[in-house]
């Protein structure tokens, strides 16, 4: 569905009203309020399709654009919705060589890690973990050369980091939401 457009070009009624910054640290939330049928609905028809207009997202879950505008800007304060963005072929984009790089640290050296993390080129997905390794890191760079000097220069250049194991993809496959 077409959505309204100001003279400007812009949407009026796009389903991001506030789009929260993926790089900034998570605030410490209150606990969630519980989330009922259209609440979920709203998320999977946004994760679905982050542009779905709110007339769109409105229509398809049966309330008002009042109703859902206000819905959307609930999940997002609630930190539910933590941002919208664009699903990338990273190959197509000049990112071939991709990996998942699993490291010890010292211990209680998370956040510091983490950051340093955050500041690499190419950082995908950090995550603390439990098992053999601490942290799970993705990272999505030009070429295996590329891919080298982050693991060997800029991964083990950080005090806290005591090990790294590099794990190629091959390929990879984003896995879609249901309709």
């Amino acid at each position: 569905m077409a959505s309204e457009r100001m003279a400007d070009g812009h949407d009026t009624d796009r389903a991001e009203p506030r789009i929260p910054d993926p790089r900034a640290p998570e605030p410490r939330l209150a606990d969630p309020r519980p989330l009922d049928a259209i609440d979920r609905d709203i998320l999977q028809i946004l994760h679905t399709d982050g542009r779905a207009s709110i007339r769109s997202v409105a229509e398809r879950v049966h309330v008002s654009r009042a109703n859902a505008y206000a819905r959307i800007n609930r999940l997002i304060d609630d930190g539910v919705i933590r941002g919208f963005g664009a699903r990338i072929n990273h190959e197509r984009a000049g990112q071939g060589a991709s990996a998942y790089i699993t490291l010890k640290i010292v211990q209680n050296t998370w956040r510091t890690v983490r950051e340093h993390l955050r500041a690499l080129p190419g950082a995908s997905h950090i995550a603390l973990v439990s098992g053999d390794f601490d942290v799970l890191l993705l990272v999505h760079t030009p070429d295996n050369r590329a891919l080298r000097e982050l693991v060997l220069t800029r991964l083990q250049s950080i005090p806290e980091v005591l090990s790294t194991r590099t794990l190629l993809v091959f390929e990879e496959d984003d896995v879609e939401p249901e309709h």
